[in-house]
């Protein structure tokens, strides 16, 4: 079964807890402690603290820790109707540093979907600052 539970080469059902069945079947992400706060048809929020072995030699959060939370809440968003999909690119803008025991928020939104392309946005703040801005290009796989 896939994460929206049709079979293996058979297009997947919408699912309302599409976007939280693939956050369980992702380890990498619970690995480094992400949460997913919430998850919706085109959107999701994650929470990662950031932990002492996440900060780089400059003593601020490495931007591949960054990129990753911000990926894996695209992730959550773009799975979230179902259809498995996969990111097509991605970019990301750091515009301020994330420092140890940070919490920072991922906040993923749809802009657009389009036959089997989506976009979306991703903002990763801590509390009110925004710290990055990530962009990321879907694409639904065919089954």
């Amino acid at each position: 079964m896939d994460i929206a539970g049709a079979r293996p080469g058979h297009d997947a059902v919408p699912s309302a807890g599409a976007g939280r069945e693939y956050f369980a079947a992702d380890p990498t992400a619970r690995s480094l402690g992400i949460t997913l706060v919430d998850t919706g048809p085109g959107w999701a929020t994650l929470r990662m603290s950031v932990r002492a072995d996440m900060v780089n030699g400059h003593g601020t959060a490495h931007g591949g820790y960054l990129f990753l939370l911000a990926d894996s809440a695209f992730a959550c968003a773009c799975n979230s109707h179902g259809p498995v999909t996969v990111a097509a690119g991605a970019d990301i803008d750091f515009v301020r540093p994330a420092h140890e025991g940070d919490v920072l928020t991922a906040t993923a939104r749809e802009r657009t979907r389009l036959g089997r392309g989506g976009i979306y946005d991703v903002s990763l703040t801590r509390g009110d600052e925004v710290l990055a801005e990530f962009r990321g290009r879907s694409r639904a796989l065919r089954g």
